[in-house]
């Protein structure tokens, strides 16, 4: 790990410390080798005073004891009918999961306890067929939650609802973790899955907004990977619901947990209810951000060499490109209203985040921008990145000719010989 590293993890941990993470692990992450790093992640995340609820699918451990008991499940994740004597393979195979998992978070110094606290009726009949021992989450037990919280236990809860009668019912653990969320006013659901691939073998995008979830859910053919739109669908849904972040992770991926968390870019996929990525204009405390990510540009020659005063003198003209809340790339229009004429300046996305559309996007921006304040026409100059200019952002090679006379004169004692650019908006 380098300082870079280290100085990015700690900018988390003030807006994390006493946040609520719901973390969903699948039954078969939980059977994984990869489970005990899991749990030392988990740690990790207690030791920064973040509180912690774990929720555990038994889908896998399901499926175990109904091929080691001969008994045919009639439902194994808790979203079809569960027959009573499913109901019974599921109760033993949940419970016996929600005790290795204490075991397990005792052997990593945390305290925890099982909590009986999703409140489920039956799901009743449907199209229908009666759904049998399947329940419908009617509601939370959110003080029985915070109590443990407060005390620094980790609540463990199972894919099983109660009622007030004494009944079980099996639950889907997907849909307890959004409810679960949204009672607690949690700052994150983290679904650690064992399935993260779409159907095909495409990976999910690295960042969803909730339409772009809902409509990915709408495209799903019958039957293709339920686990992984089960998440998708249902982190929408607790987005929907108030949940700033829903977080989708390869639960075999060792410090999967930790990376997506502390890292600025992540490693999974994001589901996101505000306002994840935005393209503003600078403040003046932004000139000191922007001088250190464009650094390496100007001393290699890629970009024109500016001052921290010149910046300052040009505020107006700057925007830059924030995700979630890190500025990660810049762009400038410098204005030629006579000329009806606009340049294209200081482009620049960080290295983390090339190859992400985010250049086009703020070339879109910038385009937009000059029809709005009536330009016709925008330059821009460059010496290694004209290529790229010319295939992502559909400008053409001219003449200095065509630069404005003040640009034009700037340019000639530059001494750079950058190409010139142009592209004419309509």
């Amino acid at each position: 790990m380098n300082v870079s590293d280290l100085r990015e993890i700690l900018q988390y941990v003030p807006r994390f410390r006493e946040k609520i993470f719901v973390v969903a692990v699948d039954g078969e992450i939980a059977a994984s080798s990869n489970f005990a790093n899991i749990l030392l992640d988990l740690a990790v995340l207690r030791s920064l005073s973040i509180r912690v609820v774990l929720v555990h699918g038994a889908s896998h451990q399901v499926q175990e004891a109904a091929r080691r008991t001969g008994v045919k499940a009639s439902n194994t994740d808790g979203t079809g009918i569960t027959d009573a004597a499913t109901l019974e393979l599921s109760i033993d195979a949940a419970m016996r999961l929600t005790h290795e998992i204490l075991e397990g978070l005792a052997s990593v110094d945390l305290r925890a306890a099982y909590a009986n606290a999703v409140i489920a009726h039956p799901a009743g009949i449907l199209g229908g067929v009666d759904q049998g021992h399947t329940g419908r989450i009617e509601r939370i037990d959110a003080k029985c939650l915070h109590m443990l919280l407060h005390e620094g236990i980790i609540p463990v809860v199972a894919p099983l609802g109660f009622d007030g009668e004494g009944h079980t019912y099996r639950v889907n653990s997907d849909h307890a973790a959004a409810e679960l969320a949204e009672a607690l006013q949690a700052a994150k659901v983290i679904y650690l899955s064992a399935d993260t691939k779409l159907p095909g073998g495409a990976a999910l995008p690295r960042q969803l907004g909730i339409t772009e979830a809902e409509e990915l859910c709408k495209k799903r053919k019958n039957g293709e990977a339920p686990n992984l739109y089960s998440k998708v669908d249902y982190g929408a849904k607790a987005c929907r619901q108030g949940v700033p972040r829903v977080h989708i992770l390869d639960g075999k991926v060792n410090e999967a947990l930790l990376d997506e968390v502390f890292s600025n870019e992540g490693i999974g996929t994001m589901i996101y209810s505000n306002e994840y990525q935005q393209i503003r204009k600078i403040f003046k405390k932004d000139v000191r951000a922007i001088m250190s990510l464009i650094r390496q540009s100007m001393d290699s020659e890629e970009l024109v060499r500016r001052t921290r005063a010149e910046i300052l003198d040009q505020m107006q003209d700057y925007w830059v490109l924030e995700i979630d809340g890190k500025l990660v790339g810049c762009v400038a229009l410098h204005a030629f209203p006579e000329e009806k004429c606009g340049e294209l300046a200081c482009l620049y996305v960080h290295k983390d985040h090339e190859n992400e559309g985010h250049g086009r996007k703020l070339m879109a921006f910038t385009e937009t921008l000059a029809r709005e304040k009536g330009l016709k026409q925008i330059v821009a100059l460059s010496t290694q990145a004209y290529k790229y200019l010319q295939i992502k952002g559909g400008f053409r090679e001219s003449a200095p000719d065509i630069l404005p006379p003040e640009r034009r004169k700037k340019y000639d004692n530059g001494g750079r010989q950058s190409k010139v650019l142009v592209k004419d908006l309509a």
